[in-house]
């Protein structure tokens, strides 16, 4: 659980008193309050099945939500109040479920809770009540979520597979949660905190096939074994009782461990450990400890990305390595919400010159919210003429797909957001941070995708990856080269549909 930049230490949890609102019990339309241990919990009518126009006007009475200004069309935001690390990132009867880092209570870090999101698609999400508050073991820092479906852990109770949750208690260590209703609610296991371990933190825990035991990888602030920050490997047949088997220096918060195939090839599996900045190192899992084959390096070079998370439990006919993470640092003027998270990316192994590296690219259902179409083919460039003038719209998902010269340099300019590249250095830079992109061949492939707030960059099919934020400070949408004409293989600009939120989920399902 990332501490916020600028906010001092951790603070001690602060649940505001009944009292405070006897006087605002009603609100809005149809809204209420209601108190749980001597704290206010406001519920939005939405969780109670109201009509879609009610759905989407604020408590508070201010307005359609999910329109705002600077309100991302689709990335996931809360629709009030701070968030910050996407948890518990599981795939269950057709349901992705994010659960995330919350303060119910205000705009800013504090009070961690569990909020709870269900989509059916990645792109539409709907907000459930929030999944877990703070208890007698502190508030609700950092963790997973697991589908336990051999109900190793004996906790199931009913016809549903049960979801397991495993996060840290503040200032008490790691503990167990579960599910028996596809996480629409859930009870604290008894003995609570199962690893009295603190400040280590953050635990993602898988299923390991090949020794049929559950792995957690948990943050560590000084391992005993290394000295260092890091990571240490656990291992339990329940979700209840834990063993340590071995830790690995040089990471920092939100661990995530699994399996990728290289170059798509399910004989070559190699095993993947991350820390929340996104470094990352690629090697071997034996169910006992990493052995590296890689340098730790970094998987987005943006300047909002962190914490970092992967889905658990996608079938095994989709196989996809799903990730998300919190774009820390954007900043949302006289927004009701505070905080985003990055558009979902499959991850993939491939190999290269420079040896194994990991690739990052958005999810294919991003078609579903395509709209209208822009495309060029096969055409030269003249510097200083726009190739996109006339276009305008603040959701856009862009592909560039360019031969280049020695000398030539392009600039796409997006609402204020810069984006160049320059092809006698290799630099791509997007919002003033750089990277290393060469060519393949002769050509560069950008693809970039743009929300109100937010601009991520792939550069050569996910090679690069850089996520960063934005205020738009124009309607200029732009794209124009020096050094000469610029060859273009193929460039297409789609103006995307915005997405503010899903139907409700069939409950049957």
């Amino acid at each position: 659980m990332p501490h916020p930049e600028g906010q001092g230490e951790f603070s001690a949890m602060r649940l505001w008193p009944a009292s405070v609102f006897i006087s605002c019990m009603l609100l809005g339309v149809n809204g209420f309050a209601f108190v749980m241990q001597g704290a206010v919990m406001l519920h939005n009518p939405t969780d109670m099945g109201a009509d879609k126009e009610q759905a989407t006007t604020f408590l508070t009475g201010d307005g359609p939500i999910m329109n705002e200004i600077y309100r991302p069309q689709f990335h996931f935001t809360a629709r009030k109040n701070w968030l910050n690390d996407p948890n518990g990132l599981v795939y269950l009867k057709g349901e992705y479920h994010l659960f995330f880092q919350h303060n119910p209570f205000g705009r800013e870090w504090g009070n961690m809770h569990w909020g709870h999101a269900v989509s059916s698609d990645l792109i539409h999400w709907q907000e459930l009540p929030i999944a877990l508050s703070p208890d007698s073991n502190g508030t609700c820092f950092s963790g997973s979520v697991v589908v336990d479906k051999d109900n190793t852990s004996g906790f199931k109770n009913g016809e549903e597979d049960v979801l397991v949750a495993l996060y840290t208690g503040e200032g008490h260590g790691q503990c167990v949660a579960y599910s028996n209703d596809r996480g629409r609610s859930w009870t604290r296991y008894e003995k609570n905190p199962v690893i009295p371990l603190w400040p280590d933190r953050d635990p993602k825990v898988i299923w390991h096939s090949p020794t049929r035991q559950w792995i957690m990888a948990l943050y560590i602030e000084q391992g005993s074994r290394t000295g260092t920050k890091g990571i240490g490997f656990f291992s339990s047949k329940n979700l209840k009782e834990w063993t340590c088997l071995s830790e690995i220096g040089g990471f920092y918060e939100c661990p995530d461990l699994f399996p990728l195939p290289v170059d798509l090839d399910p004989q070559k599996i190699r095993w993947v450990v991350l820390g929340g900045d996104g470094q990352y190192l690629v090697g071997q899992f034996d169910g006992t400890s990493f052995k590296p084959e890689s340098e730790l390096l970094p998987l987005d070079l943006g300047q909002n990305f962190y914490a970092t998370q992967t889905y658990s439990d996608i079938p095994p006919e989709d196989g996809r390595r799903i990730q998300i993470a919190w774009m820390r640092g954007g900043e949302y003027p006289g927004m009701p919400f505070n905080q985003q998270m990055t558009f979902p990316c499959e991850l993939s192994l491939r190999t290269t010159p420079e040896g194994i590296r990991m690739y990052r690219y958005p999810v294919k259902e991003i078609e579903k919210i395509a709209g209208q179409r822009h495309s060029w083919k096969e055409i030269s460039l003249s510097p200083g003429k726009n190739l996109f003038d006339g276009i305008h719209h603040d959701l856009l998902d862009i592909h560039i797909d360019v031969k280049l010269q020695q000398n030539h340099r392009f600039l796409l300019r997006v609402r204020g957001a810069e984006i160049s590249y320059n092809a006698e250095t290799g630099k791509l830079v997007s919002l003033g941070k750089e990277a290393d992109l060469p060519p393949v061949e002769g050509r560069l492939r950008l693809r970039i995708l743009i929300d109100r707030t937010s601009v991520e960059l792939f550069g050569n099919e996910g090679r690069v990856s850089m996520s960063s934020c934005f205020i738009p400070g124009s309607e200029e949408f732009s794209l124009t080269c020096e050094g000469g004409p610029l060859d273009i293989s193929q460039i297409e600009v789609i103006q995307l549909n915005p997405s503010p939120g899903a139907p409700p989920l069939d409950e049957k399902k």
